[in-house]
């Protein structure tokens, strides 16, 4: 880059700046505090020309969104040796078949930007036979048409992700693997320049569980989908030139899929903790409160479930959903009217998008019902401001709640998570020990400085390992 300053592209798939929530949240963070560094936005969307949920620092000097699975542009370049490249992807192809580490740098490289191989692999004899042997190896009881309609949905992705361009760039910084790391791990190769892996979940084992549970994908496409993500997660481990995770647990699972010890790191998450350390100002009755979107992910509905069995314990009980109601309208209709089905409307308020400080401030519990999560924010700004809290035992969750038994509940269980609300109203004194804990827990691991150090440290050393 000719710019002096540092110019990083963070790579994203569904999230920031077009979707709020955790991951988003971070990076618009990261990218407020290190405002020595230029950043680009390299996305990748489902549909074209979302609105903005977020209002771009000046260090966001471009920002470049491909919608996946259409071409990129529409000038289409061709390969400059086609009967090359298909001979490298299906080398390719049977290194990945035979769980050998394949090297996509050749077959990503022989690849131009604003191509899309789709009329390339169904013309070529190569690329057909490919596709016919993949019918008969995995798909033989059922019609050839079915599977190549998916082989088709699932290489339209991909092709439209190695024929994308990538905006220039110093270090390319992918927020997941997916699809964000297969673009990140194509600007790589393209551009001669480092890749920089950062997982607050794992991508293949959230895109796994979504497959299982939706009526849509079934028989041979369920587990060609669960391949390809797994696989493409295993490609970005081996790539990737550093790799962080948020938690420990999370990195081993890294090295098992084939990330090298040596170039993986835990950066946990961190908050702002001058502004979410609050006066309390409490109410009179006993107020639990989730903080999150109204998604499914979210599972909202567990909540609500949980707050019936409460309201029915402790009458003077209100509960908040507090987060915003309009990304899935279709689902928080149907949390409504499980309010409306229960008779908690006097009780129960869904807030829509607020700063959650004014609801910390007196709120009794923090409650989190999600059915995914890697190492929620919503946890540790609650202990910042000295808010106890119940949670279902995912992601990094049980640690952050010193693995205590009764504040933890499995997935969609809401006689467990009604247990835990009523643990903390009936131990206030314990509680007000748990939160100085708590608080002097996240002041000595989370503290969101620390993050901005590690990553400017980081991005620092990747430059000079880029440079001897």
């Amino acid at each position: 880059m000719s710019n002096s300053r540092l110019t990083v592209c963070i790579v994203l798939e569904g999230s920031y700046p077009y979707i709020t929530g955790g991951v988003s949240a971070w990076v618009h963070d990261l990218i407020k505090n290190i405002p020595e560094v230029d950043f680009k936005l390299y996305t990748i969307s489902p549909k074209a020309d979302q609105p903005l949920r977020y209002e771009l620092p000046p260090n966001v000097i471009e920002s470049v969104d491909i919608v996946i699975g259409e071409p990129s542009g529409r000038i289409l370049k061709t390969p400059k040796h086609p009967l090359r490249l298909m001979k490298e992807i299906a080398r390719f192809h049977r290194d990945m078949a035979e769980n050998k580490d394949p090297d996509p740098e050749k077959m990503i490289t022989m690849m131009p930007e604003k191509t899309f191989l789709y009329h390339l692999a169904v013309k070529s004899r190569i690329g057909w036979r490919m596709i016919v042997k993949g019918n008969l190896k995995n798909n033989p009881l059922y019609p050839f048409s079915d599977y190549y309609w998916a082989w088709k949905s699932s290489h339209d992705l991909l092709f439209s992700i190695f024929g994308a361009t990538p905006p220039e760039a110093d270090i390319y910084h992918a927020v997941s693997t997916g699809f964000a790391g297969l673009a990140t791990l194509t600007a790589k190769y393209r551009h001669n320049k480092p890749f920089l892996l950062t997982e607050h979940g794992l991508y293949h084992k959230e895109r796994e569980m979504e497959i299982r549970k939706t009526r849509l994908v079934r028989g041979y496409q369920r587990d060609m989908w669960t391949s390809i993500y797994n696989k493409i997660s295993r490609i970005c481990y081996s790539q990737a030139d550093h790799i962080t995770a948020l938690f420990e647990e999370n990195r081993q699972k890294q090295l098992e899929l084939g990330a090298a010890d040596e170039k993986t790191e835990v950066i946990p998450n961190g908050i702002d903790v001058e502004r979410f350390t609050l006066e309390r100002k409490p109410r009179p009755g006993f107020h639990i409160g989730l903080v999150g979107r109204v998604v499914p992910i979210k599972d909202i509905k567990t909540f609500i479930a949980a707050c019936k069995i409460v309201a029915d314990k402790v009458p003077e009980s209100r509960f908040y959903c507090i987060g915003p109601t309009d990304e899935d309208p279709d689902y928080y209709e149907d949390c409504r009217l499980l309010v409306e089905n229960l008779k908690l409307q006097d009780v129960f308020e869904f807030t829509g998008r607020q700063d959650v400080r004014d609801y910390y401030n007196f709120i009794d519990v923090l409650v989190l019902t999600s059915v995914r999560e890697a190492q929620p924010l919503v946890i540790l700004e609650a202990y910042c401001s000295g808010v106890p809290a119940v949670s279902t035992a995912v992601g990094n969750v049980p640690e952050l709640l010193n693995y205590d038994e009764r504040f933890l509940s499995p997935s969609k269980n809401s006689t467990k998570i009604a247990e835990g609300i009523l643990t903390v109203y009936n131990n206030p004194e314990e509680m007000e020990k748990l939160g100085r804990k708590n608080f002097q827990k996240v002041l000595n691991f989370y503290d969101i400085k620390d993050l901005h150090r590690k990553y400017r440290e980081l991005y620092k050393s990747l430059m000079e390992r880029e440079s001897q």
